[in-house]
């Protein structure tokens, strides 16, 4: 049931996807999935949590902290891209479950291994969450909507505006026309950048004399 429903929200939306439409997909009535799914909040808690069960939570316990942490949002960001609704469906439920629950706890594991506090791993935690989604839906020409047909064509309109700017007052921008209305000829370059930048922050910020590099703790800002 959860398998066929992911597949119609990947194929044409979460917008599409009624406790109704998938009944008709499984050729029952829809009181028969009322037992499982009171409606579609649930519906959605369900597939977010089919999603979140498919990131890989097994860190190597003997590879440094950076390395444990990158393999997390890799694994995120593979899930995220293999599921055209996946971003959707983590940004429509709120409700968290025992997968959720499962990458979570190994995620503050290896942030308080490196030494993190709880009140900063769990910050650390919520930003390797939001990093993913925002890596995935900031690829230009996101749009799980469209068809590549238009994802390409919308591209082609953007470069085509931003190339034909007046250089003079906007040199670096139409310098930039092609890096900035694509993911240039590799994409894995635009994933690859945004989790080294990620990892190399959260680094910069490792404990170091007892405290977090470049962070006031709570109660000082502002104090003499």
């Amino acid at each position: 049931m959860v398998d066929r429903a992911l597949q119609l929200a990947d194929a044409e939306g979460i917008d599409a996807l009624t406790i109704r439409r998938l009944a008709t997909e499984l050729g029952v009535t829809p009181m028969a999935l009322y037992w499982h799914f009171r409606n579609k909040e649930e519906l959605i808690a369900g597939l977010a949590d089919r999603i979140w069960s498919e990131i890989t939570s097994d860190v190597d316990p003997a590879a440094a902290w950076p390395r444990q942490l990158r393999g997390l949002l890799e694994s995120l960001i593979g899930v995220l891209r293999t599921h055209s609704s996946a971003s959707a469906l983590l940004l429509d439920s709120d409700k968290l479950g025992p997968s959720r629950w499962q990458v979570t706890e190994v995620t503050l594991e290896v942030l308080r291994t490196a030494g993190f506090d709880a009140l900063h791993a769990s910050e650390i935690a919520r930003s390797t969450h939001w990093t993913g989604l925002m890596l995935v839906m900031s690829e230009p020409g996101f749009d799980p909507g469209m068809s590549e047909a238009e994802r390409a064509e919308g591209l082609r309109r953007k470069q085509v505006e931003l190339s034909s700017l007046p250089p003079q007052r906007y040199p670096r921008l139409v310098e930039a026309a092609v890096p900035l209305t694509t993911c240039s000829d590799d994409p894995v370059f635009h994933y690859q950048f945004g989790i080294d930048l990620f990892i190399a922050g959260v680094q910069a910020m490792a404990p170091a004399g007892g405290g977090v590099r470049g962070v006031v703790p709570p109660g000082q800002q502002g104090g003499s």
